[in-house]
Order: structure tokens, then C-alpha cells, then sequence
């Protein structure tokens, strides 16, 4: 049986996925009068350096359904992975593109899950259903086994800035107050897709290094799961992150990329983020 993946633009389609025929609906993000469309021509240092000038947020909207529609008839057998519901429009926007397809041919079998992430998390849920596809399980197997795997997995972040997380409001104002204040770093994980203040750590150095300690706090078992670490121009710290983990844990991979555009928007410069 072929499968096809789906994903929407939060989700940095990572070579590993290839074999999935994916593809990915983009999001995108409005800031100052300029609609900017997360695809492969989106010039990501261009759009820092745009949010970096404005005194403006920006503001992102979600995937029409009949997008989703549109890359979901190219697959008899499809998944798709969107960004947590509670964070975005998304994940209902490819229910109903869903809805619409197989009203049209019932034949055909799609099925969407709420990643209850974003960006690394998205990977991570995307690379449970390649194994599950490796391994030549059948479409309710998959489905049964990669919930399970969400419902378990766990993500963590730390920003630079929370600001634009506020003022979009993901995280509420006095929650990013009080991890600001004192020049202390925090470190945030979602929460059922929620995104919540975890701890914060005083600086940079020993936030990342707490970040990896929770890797180690919230797992036991390594063995049959992949680190994913997004980083937006962050190099240094994500392979801090890769290199540590390869030496404390035994994860059966690792995987290191740089964030999309909608992921930048929301993580900004220097922001890393890791699921596993």
C-alpha cells in the first residue's frame, strides 16, 4: 500500500521524508502590507531581517481547506501532520479539506493528526509514520501507534524573546513577564498543545544545558526514538544539543534543521526547539 504525507508549513519537510511523497500546504505570515507565503521562495533571512526593522508583529493565517483539499486527491492512502490545534487554525482547516475529498471518492483514506506541537515536533510525528510505513503496518495500525506516540512526546523551546508569542497571544503576558524579568532565560514545553513556562534558567549557557538535562528527566528509553532539533540561525546551540545527546543518551537518531517560516516567525532569531 503507497502513502502519501501532507504537513502544513510549520513542518520542515527534511529529506528523511522523501519516500512519503510529501508535501507541505503553506501558512502565511502578513507584516506591514507584505503577505508572505512559507514555501521553498520564502528568503527566510529576509523575513528576520523584515520583522527585526518593524515595530509591527506579524501575523500568520492558516491553510484554506480547499489547499489541503487540492494535495490530498494526489494520495489514495494519505497523512497529514499539522501544527497543535490549540495554536492554529490548521489542523480543522485539513479536517475539512479531508471531508471534502472523501465526500467526492470514498475510496480513499486520509487521516490528520493534531501534532499538539509545531516544528520539531511536526518532524518527529512525521517520521513515527514513515517507520510505521517501513514497517508495512496497515493504515488503522499507523493511526492507533502514531497517536500513541503524540500523546507521548514531548517538546521543549527556548527564545531569545517571547514577544512575539505574547503579543500573538500563545503565551499569556504575565507568564512572559515573569520569565523575562532578571535577565533569566526560559525554558518553555508544550503542554496537551498548549504552550507553557516550564523553568527558567539564568543565561544562555545553562539554559541549554538544563534543556538537555530534561531530555534525560522526561525519558527513560531511548532507544526506539529520534531527537529533532529546529533552530532558527542558531547552529551553535542545536549542535551543543546533538553532541551532548549522543553523549549522555542513545537515541536511535538525531536530526538537526533549520526552521521554516512560519517557525521563525514565532521562534525568532536564535530560538531552538527540540521533540522527541
Amino acid at each position: 500500500m503507497e502513502y502519501k504525507l501532507v504537513v502544513d508549513s510549520c513542518c520542515e519537510l527534511i529529506p528523511e521524508l522523501r519516500s512519503l511523497n510529501p508535501e507541505s500546504a503553506p501558512l502565511s505570515m502578513l507584516l506591514d502590507g507584505v503577505n508572505y507565503i512559507d514555501d521553498e521562495l520564502l528568503n527566510i533571512n529576509h523575513f528576520i531581517s523584515a520583522m527585526r526593522s518593524s515595530k509591527n508583529t506579524p501575523k500568520s493565517a492558516c491553510p484554506s481547506p480547499e489547499v489541503f483539499a487540492e494535495k490530498f486527491c494526489k494520495g489514495m492512502n494519505v497523512f497529514a501532520v499539522t501544527i497543535s490545534s490549540k495554536l492554529s487554525g490548521s489542523y480543522n482547516s485539513a479536517l475539512v479539506g479531508a471531508k471534502m475529498v472523501m465526500e467526492g471518492g470514498p475510496e480513499r483514506r486520509i487521516h490528520v493528526f493534531d501534532s499538539l506541537s509545531a516544528s520539531a515536533g511536526e518532524i518527529a510525528v512525521s517520521l513515527k509514520i514513515k517507520e510505521c510505513v517501513d514497517l508495512k503496518m496497515d493504515f488503522d495500525s499507523i493511526v492507533k501507534t502514531v497517536t500513541e506516540f503524540i500523546d507521548g512526546m514531548k517538546t521543549f523551546f527556548i527564545l531569545d524573546t517571547l514577544e512575539t508569542l505574547i503579543k500573538a497571544g500563545r503565551v499569556s503576558r504575565i507568564a512572559g513577564y515573569a520569565a523575562s524579568v532578571m535577565s533569566l532565560r526560559p525554558i518553555m514545553c508544550a503542554d496537551n498543545g498548549m504552550i507553557r513556562l516550564y523553568e527558567k534558567a539564568r543565561g544562555s549557557v545553562r539554559a541549554f544545558t538544563r534543556l538537555v538535562d530534561l531530555i534525560g528527566e522526561s525519558c527513560t528509553n531511548f532507544a526506539d526514538r529520534t531527537l529533532v532539533i529546529t533552530h532558527c540561525n542558531n547552529e551553535r546551540q542545536a549542535h551543543f544539543i546533538k553532541a551532548e545527546a549522543q553523549r549522555r543518551f542513545h537515541f536511535k537518531d538525531i536530526k538537526v534543521t533549520s526552521t521554516g517560516g512560519l517557525s521563525t516567525m514565532y521562534a525568532n532569531e536564535g530560538g531552538v526547539i527540540i521533540a522527541f
